[in-house]
């Protein structure tokens, strides 16, 4: 939870609520290595100090972001089993992050509930105790779900390569280390070899899902007797 703020009262021009937002367009705007006090501060018209009243640092702001980020994700409509469910969950999750600038990179490892994260975490144990999961599995399964979309969207928006950096697009990129994998001495390499396309050709879209599916399989063997 983020820890109340250093000082008692705040100046009656300035909300939480208005902080958080001015920081929400920054972040959209500049990216979190753009995100600052005094660029808030600037966003907002007042002087850095004042935001003070609210939040003692960057890392409380980003605590604040992380639940407000949250704010208009929508959970799946309660249809099919849980399977189907937590499908259609984590790819809205990776379609919410991969829409918000930086996303991923304020909200992976944060634990910091605010009304929004409460929400969607109240439904998705709901959900999980619903089918049959126990307590222990309902409390691993939604931090395992949730780290494997954020992971995922973070090595999905970093860049591949630095040529990526410069203009070159992932698929490019991709397909010229499928080439240098064929390249390579198959005496010394055979694996990397044979496996070039298979390393290099899929999409993120199909290993999202391979690693998806795969995650729904081990929360299914919790399941005893296994049932959809």
């Amino acid at each position: 939870m983020v820890d109340e703020p250093v000082q008692n009262t705040p100046p009656p021009a300035l909300t939480r609520d208005a902080l958080v937002q001015a920081a929400l367009r920054v972040l959209e705007r500049e990216g979190i290595n753009g995100l600052s006090m005094r660029k808030v501060a600037t966003e907002l018209g007042v002087k850095a100090a004042s935001l003070y009243w609210h939040v003692r640092n960057k890392e409380q702001l980003l605590d604040l972001l992380t639940d407000a980020l949250m704010a208009d994700a929508e959970p799946p409509p309660r249809e099919g089993d849980w399977r189907t469910q937590f499908r259609a969950y984590c790819i809205r999750y990776r379609s919410h992050l991969l829409g918000k600038r930086d996303a991923a990179r304020v909200v992976a490892g944060r634990l910091a509930p605010g009304p929004h994260l409460l929400r969607l975490m109240e439904d998705q144990l709901d959900r999980l105790r619903t089918a049959g999961f126990n307590d222990a599995d309902a409390a691993l399964i939604t931090y395992l779900l949730g780290a494997y979309v954020q992971g995922f969207v973070l090595q999905e928006q970093a860049p591949i390569a630095a040529s990526e950096t410069t203009g070159t697009s992932r698929r490019d990129v991709a397909v010229s280390v499928g080439d240098r994998f064929r390249a390579l001495p198959p005496e010394t390499f055979p694996n990397l070899v044979a496996l070039a396309g298979d390393l290099t050709d899929p999409s993120m879209e199909a290993r999202f899902t391979f690693g998806l599916e795969r995650l729904l399989d081990g929360m299914a063997a919790l399941l005893d007797p296994p049932r959809s």
